[in-house]
């Protein structure tokens, strides 16, 4: 059982506290509020309890469950939602870089932009007690709570300027004086992230450490440094700024070679602590979706669900057409890999499979709901991240609307990557090709030449290995929803999304490098009677060989259905318009109107 779960059932008094904090009620509470913040947050037990407090605002149905983690990371050369097609959908709109004001998927008062200030309101709430309570400095266990409370809030407003770009600087419990304000430069709000985060990761334990760092579901030293990092690179790195520009940051205390050179040795700490592992690629994933809880593998820090909560596999994953042994819930794949993501991969790349899969499952309809399924070939158009399956789960899924599979929130790989990319920018090819060639050994392990083979090619030059780390981290992270951050903060999100479309042109009609790929693809049962084999997906691949080798059934291989009247390609972004121009969501409609007028989207354009 999650060791969250169980957390949250001891802070029934605190969680009232700390929703009271959230409401415009507190503003007028009386000083018992303050009498009662003082009991809690000076026993360490009880203070704990703030943690699952503001987790809770994580788990809320619009909030990352059913919202962020479905909607945010799509459409890029990477991810694309499944429904792309459908471009005036509220859900299509949510992707394809044409989202309104109104969205019926978002406009509500408790969708994820609310949910993610409730949970900083709590945060804030938390922090300032502790300080004035907690006897931080002769208390290594409310230390730890601090910093994992300074963390979870950097989670929060890391992913709210990912979403929506510069938003208002809440870093105090709401006042009546503070109660509306304007956006906010992120400046101001990475600056002090930052300096959240140097501090947490001064009072955190290493993974393994400490009781709670021993479990992925508690922010540990690694998680906080790893987190640094990825804020460094966004603050350090390309956006579209509220004066409408895409351009680099003005401040100098957020300069590239600095925040380069911060990002470099955080990466560099965590690597040299050795407290965290590259386990083989499918390990990790299988490890993952059997919850395995225990820290330093891979997985660094992950939102807890519970096993009635979240919904990554029903949205993110592998698809169960229909109930059966494996799952409760006939769901999965509302987002998807990009069709390109499944040839991008060298065949011989251990990643492929686990990250790209080309069919679906089924059963008999006469077989009983819970009876064994099997697999049946999906469709160019529509395959699944083979990261999140109900199959590899160690229990079967039974709940119609939720999986309670966590979300890997940063992962080892991540840092590796992150710190060849820094290194290569600061010290050249040559320092950074050993943290690239850690990846590369892990995706080719019984394939040195081929490793070779990769360095070789990007170490003439620091734009070589520079594009080489575009690539890896678009192979390594399918369905990780890193790859739409990453491009904008590279300033290639225009230029990516073009190639895309160019090349998804050409997949569907068989021309450029996709030219002699077959039209068809060829499969049969296994021997298992489960699992499918399939021919036809790999480049030298024929129709003539694949008709002449005796698979039992064969299906074209196609993005385009019936009827279609807006094709593939030109849907990952809306027609006749840039995802430069719109690469945030705005805030919405319901916020403007209850923000006094201090709230716009201006430098957007919708």
């Amino acid at each position: 059982m999650k060791e969250m779960k169980n957390l949250v059932h001891t802070t029934l008094l605190l969680a009232g506290i700390l929703l009271a904090s959230s409401c415009n009620d507190f503003l007028e509470a009386p000083a018992k509020s303050s009498m009662e913040a003082e009991v809690i947050f000076s026993d360490p037990t009880l203070a704990a309890g703030a943690i699952p407090g503001i987790l809770q605002s994580f788990g809320e149905t619009n909030s990352y469950r059913g919202r962020y983690l479905v909607f945010y990371g799509t459409n890029t050369d990477v991810e694309v939602n499944s429904s792309l097609k459908a471009i005036d959908d509220d859900k299509s709109r949510l992707s394809n870089y044409n989202t309104t004001l109104n969205n019926g998927q978002m406009n509500t008062e408790n969708n994820a932009y609310a949910k993610f200030f409730e949970g900083i309101e709590r945060a804030n709430f938390a922090i300032v007690s502790l300080r004035r309570y907690g006897n931080i400095e002769n208390s290594p266990e409310m230390a730890q709570i601090l910093g994992e409370i300074l963390t979870l809030r950097a989670v929060l407003y890391s992913d709210l300027i990912k979403g929506w770009g510069d938003v208002p600087a809440r870093f105090e419990p709401i006042t009546s004086a503070t109660l509306t304000l304007e956006r906010s430069d992120r400046n101001i709000i990475y600056k002090q992230l930052l300096a959240d985060l140097a501090e947490a990761a001064e009072l955190l334990p290493w993974p393994n450490q400490s009781a709670a760092t021993n479990s992925v579901e508690r922010v540990s030293k690694a998680f906080a440094k790893g987190l640094r990092a990825r804020l460094a690179l966004a603050a350090g790195g390309y956006a579209l700024r509220q004066d409408g520009n895409i351009r680099l940051s003005d401040d100098p205390d957020l300069s590239r070679e600095k925040m380069y050179s911060l990002a470099k040795q955080e990466c560099l700490d965590i690597i040299n602590s050795n407290t965290l592992r590259l386990l083989g690629f499918e390990e990790t994933f299988r490890r993952f979706n059997q919850e395995n809880l225990a820290a330093g593998g891979e997985s660094m820090w992950e939102i807890p669900f519970a096993e009635g909560r979240g919904r990554v596999i029903f949205d993110l994953g592998v698809r169960h057409t229909k109930t059966n042994k494996y799952t409760g819930q006939n769901r999965g794949g509302t987002i998807g890999p990009n069709p390109l993501m499944l040839y991008a991969f060298d065949r011989d790349d251990t990643r492929r499979f686990v990250s790209v899969v080309p069919y679906e499952w089924d059963r008999a309809s006469a077989d009983a709901p819970d009876a064994g399924g099997f697999q049946i070939p999906s469709s160019l158009g529509r395959l699944f991240f083979g990261k999140y399956r109900y199959e590899w789960m160690s229990r079967r899924v039974t709940s119609t609307n939720d999986d309670g599979l966590n979300w890997m929130y940063m992962r080892y790989a991540d840092v590796i990557l992150m710190a060849a990319e820094t290194i290569n920018e600061l010290d050249g090819p040559t320092a950074a090709a050993p943290y690239l060639k850690m990846i590369l050994d892990r995706a080719f392990p019984n394939n040195p030449a081929k490793v070779s083979t990769l360095i070789s090619a990007a170490t003439p030059s620091k734009d070589a290995f520079f594009n080489t780390i575009v690539d890896q981290r678009a192979l390594e992270f399918v369905g990780e929803m890193l790859r739409k951050q990453d491009l904008i903060r590279w300033n290639l999100l225009d230029v990516k999304l073009s190639e895309a479309k160019t090349k998804l042109e050409q997949l569907e009609k068989r021309t450029g490098i996709y030219a002699n790929l077959p039209n068809r693809i060829y499969y049969r049962m296994a021997a298992d009677g489960e699992t499918l084999d399939i021919y036809g997906l790999n480049f030298g691949d024929t129709d003539a060989q694949g008709a002449s080798l005796g698979y039992t059934a064969s299906k074209t291989w196609t993005m385009v259905a019936n009827n279609d009247q807006t094709t593939y390609w030109n849907a990952l972004v809306y027609p006749g318009k840039t995802a430069n121009a719109q690469p945030y969501w705005p805030i919405w409609q319901v916020f403007l109107d209850a923000s006094e007028g201090k709230l716009n989207n201006k430098f957007l354009n919708l």
